[in-house]
């Protein structure tokens, strides 16, 4: 099977690049007054384990995406690689897997978390739908990641 264009996997890349940043976004601003016996409550995104682990997934997968861009782009204007041997080819092929992988073990923290503490906690809907919609945002941007590495994996040098 023929590579992926190299413009196809600069627009993978970029929707994931967005998707990460948009759920980046939503999950900082989530923060909620709740009124108790006790007083006024501020619950931030913070104080849940796992969306800090999601921020944590969130910033490496930025990070490797926004690498990935710019060797893409590099790729895309000089219509070669950055590196001629298969060294790159293979930091492509499981630093996509890898990132992969992170960025759905923080939409599975984040989903189970907002789940459970959701059914347990009474006034604070508003700040885990938004907890929701951040793990969603993150989901798509796995969606896209996976597929960029299906074309990293199309894109390896075949040995014979």
């Amino acid at each position: 099977m023929k590579p992926p264009s190299p413009l196809a996997v600069l627009v993978l890349r970029i929707l994931t690049l967005i998707f990460i940043l948009l759920s980046f976004i939503v999950l900082i601003t989530n923060i909620i007054t709740l009124s108790s016996e006790y007083g006024k409550v501020k619950l931030h995104f913070k104080d849940v384990y796992s969306y800090r682990y999601m921020v944590f997934t969130l910033v490496v997968g930025f990070a490797y995406t926004l690498l990935q861009i710019a060797f893409t782009i590099y790729q895309v204007c000089m219509g070669r690689r950055l590196s001629s041997g298969d060294g790159l080819y293979q930091f492509d092929f499981y630093g996509d897997k890898v990132i992969s992988y992170v960025l759905a073990t923080g939409v599975g923290a984040a989903f189970g978390a907002t789940i459970d503490l959701k059914e347990a906690s009474e006034g604070a809907n508003k700040f885990f739908n938004k907890g929701s919609a951040a793990s969603s945002l993150l989901l798509l941007a796995f969606l896209f990641q996976a597929v960029s590495s299906v074309f990293s994996s199309l894109a390896l040098p075949k040995k014979s």
